[in-house]
């Protein structure tokens, strides 16, 4: 009930309706009294009184139409049907209708410690930037000022601590596909502020967060799809596309970005008639084949277990092989059920005593039934029988377990699991462009310059932006909130500027798994309210975990598409406990390739060229698409130079987000480095990152013992390996060299070399293995008429006369510089090629500088040169091949 009272009189009983305006003339706001006779009568609302006239502490103003959040001085509600409003450093008072706005008080966040210190640490970044860095680090500084504490985002949740409970949507549509762990975290999705999806890898996350957004558009919703790395995001650009949807995405992000998106922006595509289901069938096809799901991943799980058992019996097969254990106790009269089975073994390893007493003897048959006890009387026999069982329960169980699978893949065929998830998926991709032709208004055109001022009609063609987390607080208009924000890649995400993303939305969705690479953060002195909040140590995937603890809603991933099961197994084993739901199939593929270099130490400088040229050797890829990786940058320029060009190198930190149909994975380091390096490779992270990118075929070539022991995870690795992997794709020494002579460790082959090696022809062990190299090429018929010396000056072999040298050039000759090896003719005594040996210190930058010299001047001697490093393969090959050509060219 409103009361209206002008100059003391309440008229409320004698008028039809009321109304507010300013004046033009002394913009004051009057008041205007309408009767049902027609008649107005106006007065200044100084000299009215409407009850309830209100007065907020809303400092925030939200007008519909204009989703641009305004700041405001002053708020007072009249009668519930106007509020006037004084914005900050203006006088004058603007009406507006009440129902027309929304009236928010903007939260203390800017002032709370978790805040200020997010705002130290953005300040400290900018102050430290350096490299063209300053602009982007100053940029978040920025645009966390300009933010508007808005009380209901994801940002003021995270900060306090708190995680609002959402009203879930009436019923989810699935048009990218699903199975059971997906539909859980959609579902979890929408009915918390903040919840995490962890998606390890090949696990269907793009594809759970196109189904999330789908799910935004069909509620009218708006969404942010951001992420550190431009490739994760792109890759949900891609996938809407594949499907008609890219109109609907905004790539907006940095200047350039921006640009280039309202240069060419999408047009909405005509759409023919849709033929989309009715939404009750939709309904009723999804709830039927929510019942099959659990189905699906128990076939995938006795698959699994069934290729385990195979594998188990294998071995088993083979150790009784070899201790002639042909004939073994027939054990399948005790009638014994699986569990009994391996009670029984146990109580047979419980027995100490080479003979049974009264006790166990009422225990077999008591326990298991058994009252014959003869076949049990001695340790030997008790033995024997455990053997006899151990074969018995893999070959019951196996046969179980494929009883059971030929059953369920039965009542999926049965209930065509795989027809109804094609029309739930093409149903539901039906129904959602069915909804968007209607929502998503015609082709309106705007600029870079004019989208802000125009952003709800923005927000409404475009409902889904992409950015980084840089840039996303200047893509939208101030203050305005989305419904929701993804956050993709967020293991890899710092907190700042992560918290921009939080502080755009009311409702977020972090996708990452904190098992693999984190982020690599820039430090500070600065310290944190709480550790959790630390920017110094944790990603904001890592800072979520630590804020909520156990009341964080979290959904993994378990169904796993991308590698092949003996790849993807190590990493289920090893990092995901065994969680992970392989659905792709074992065909017998070699699927692992496990090299294990010479002995010997073949590091220098963080590159391996023996375990590039160990792979070369054994290498018999067909694969369509082929990656080398490694932890070191040295290692992977190395190989670009040593391998075809189809290959894809890269380090393993750049090649998250990536696959290939094989993978090589290089770990470089030999067993002199130190252990910090060793666990740089060995690091939980890199691993499962390096073999999980792998479709097909996975190769590790490492050294030999160099892992056993730091014991952690290539150890394992390797274990799994050698146990998993088919015996002819076990590589062991495929390249030995003659310099491997040179460690303490070498391979057995060059026993023969080394006995005839001679201290005479050297004091270096390396130019021993050489000289004695030489001499046996320089044995074959084609090269006798060859001889060479060592250690000859290199200003014996130039004739300053014919060649123009430099000065440094010069004193180089003058300070004594030799080359290791000199040969010539027999006859003419004339130098025709030069051979040398570099050591690991012809890495250093001094020695690299003798050796251009050194280069240079043969070269324009006219004398051919050879550099054979220590850590070179096929020596005697590469020294015969060199002196063939040198001898031909002269």
């Amino acid at each position: 009930m409103v009361t209206i009272v002008v100059d003391g009189e309440d008229k409320t009983a004698k008028i039809s309706n009321w109304t507010l305006y300013n004046s033009k003339s002394n913009d004051t706001v009057h008041l205007t009294c309408h009767f049902p006779s027609g008649k107005t009568y106006t007065r200044p609302l100084s000299v009215c009184r409407v009850i309830p006239t209100v007065e907020t502490n809303s400092n925030i103003l939200f007008r519909k139409g204009q989703p641009n959040a305004q700041r405001i001085d002053k708020a007072q509600i009249i009668g519930n049907k106007y509020a006037l409003i004084k914005y900050v450093d203006s006088e004058k008072i603007w009406i507006y209708k009440f129902e027309d706005i929304q009236l928010v008080t903007e939260s203390s966040l800017k002032q709370s410690s978790v805040f200020s210190y997010f705002r130290r640490i953005a300040e400290q970044r900018a102050f430290q930037a350096s490299g063209g860095k300053e602009n982007i680090a100053g940029n978040i500084v920025r645009q966390m000022d300009k933010l508007i504490a808005h009380p209901d985002t994801a940002l003021e949740a995270y900060c306090s601590g708190q995680n609002a409970f959402r009203p879930d949507p009436e019923n989810f549509i699935y048009p990218f596909g699903l199975n059971e762990s997906q539909m859980q975290a959609i579902q979890k999705a929408f009915s918390h502020q903040i919840s995490v999806i962890e998606g390890p890898p090949g696990t269907g996350k793009t594809q759970t967060i196109l189904n999330i957004i789908a799910n935004i558009l069909l509620s009218n919703g708006t969404v942010a799809v951001v992420s550190n790395n431009n490739s994760a995001v792109d890759n949900v650009y891609e996938k809407l596309g594949k499907v008609g949807l890219d109109y609907l995405v905004a790539k907006l992000g940095s200047t350039e970005k921006r640009a280039a998106f309202f240069d060419k922006q999408p047009s909405k595509p005509f759409e023919q008639i849709i033929s989309a289901p009715e939404k009750m069938q939709l309904t009723e096809q999804i709830k039927k084949l929510k019942n099959h799901l659990s189905t699906q991943g128990d076939v995938a799980k006795l698959q699994a277990e069934i290729d385990e058992l195979n594998i188990e019996d294998k071995y088993l097969q083979q150790w009784l092989e070899e201790h002639t254990l042909n004939t073994l106790p027939d054990v399948t009269g005790f009638g014994l059920k699986k569990e009994k089975i391996t009670d029984l073994m146990a109580f047979i390893n419980a027995v100490p005593d080479d003979k049974l007493d009264w006790r166990h003897r009422l225990s077999l048959l008591f326990r298991f039934g058994i009252f014959r006890t003869k076949p049990l009387n001695t340790r030997q026999k008790r033995q024997t029988l455990f053997i006899a069982l151990q074969h018995y329960f893999y070959r019951s169980r196996l046969q179980q377990a494929q009883r059971e699978l030929i059953e369920k893949e039965n009542f999926l065929e049965k209930n065509k699991f795989e027809e109804l998830l094609q029309h739930v998926t093409s149903g539901s991709l039906a129904f959602l462009k069915q909804h968007l032709k209607h929502a998503i208004p015609v082709n309106i055109k705007f600029s870079a310059d004019t989208y802000h001022e125009q952003f709800a009609d923005f927000i409404q063609r475009y409902p889904i932006i992409g950015s980084s987390t840089h840039s996303i607080a200047n893509s939208l208009a101030q203050g305005k909130l989305l419904d929701y924000v993804i956050i993709d890649e967020a293991s890899q995400q710092d907190i700042v500027p992560g918290i921009l993303a939080l502080a755009c939305a009311r409702n977020v969705i972090v996708v990452g798994d904190r098992k693999q690479l984190p982020h690599v953060p820039e430090k500070t002195a600065i310290t944190a309210p709480k550790p959790y909040y630390d920017c110094n140590s944790k990603s904001l995937l890592d800072s979520l975990f630590g804020v909520y603890d156990e009341s964080l809603p979290v959904t993994l991933l378990k169904e796993h598409y991308r590698c092949h099961p003996r790849i993807i197994h190590f990493c289920n084993k090893q990092f995901y406990d065994n969680q992970l739901v392989v659905m792709t199939r074992d065909k017998g593929e070699d699927a692992l390739s496990l090299i294990i270099t010479a002995k010997g130490n073949h590091a220098r400088g963080y590159k391996n060229q023996r375990e590039i040229e160990s792979f070369m050797e054994v290498s018999d890829s067909s694969s369509n698409s082929c990656g080398f990786i490694s932890p070191y940058n040295a290692q992977v320029s190395l190989s670009e130079q040593m391998l075809p060009s189809e290959f894809i190198t890269s380090t393993v930190h750049k090649f998250q987000g990536r696959e290939c149909e094989q993978i090589v994975f290089s770990t470089v380091i030999d067993k002199k480095m130190d252990a910090k390096t060793l666990d740089f490779v060995d690091d939980p992270h890199l691993i499962n990152v390096a073999v999980s990118r792998a479709q097909k075929r996975f190769t590790l070539t490492t050294g030999e013992n160099v892992f056993t022991g730091n014991n952690k995870h290539i150890a394992a690795l390797v274990r799994y390996m050698k146990y998993y992997s088919n015996e002819a794709q076990i590589h062991y020494s495929p390249v030995v060299s003659a310099f491997d002579l040179l460690y303490r460790e070498y391979d057995r082959s060059l026993d023969r070399l080394r006995r005839r090696l001679s201290a005479k022809d050297s004091f270096y062990l390396s130019e021993q293995i050489a000289t004695r190299v030489i001499k046996d090429v320089l044995q074959r018929a084609e090269y006798h008429s060859l001889v060479f010396h060592k250690q000859i000056l290199l200003q014996q072999l130039v004739k300053n006369s014919n060649i123009r040298l430099s000065q440094r050039q010069k004193e180089f000759l003058a300070q004594g510089a030799s080359c290791d090896f000199v040969f010539y003719f027999h006859v003419g005594k004339l130098p025709l090629a030069v051979i040398e040996i570099d050591g690991h210190h012809h890495e250093m930058p001094k020695q690299r500088e003798r050796d251009e010299l050194k280069n240079t001047i043969l070269k324009e001697s006219g004398i051919a040169l050879l550099r054979l490093k220590t850590t070179d393969s096929k020596v005697e090959e590469k020294i015969a091949n060199f002196l063939l050509s040198s001898m031909l060219e002269n």
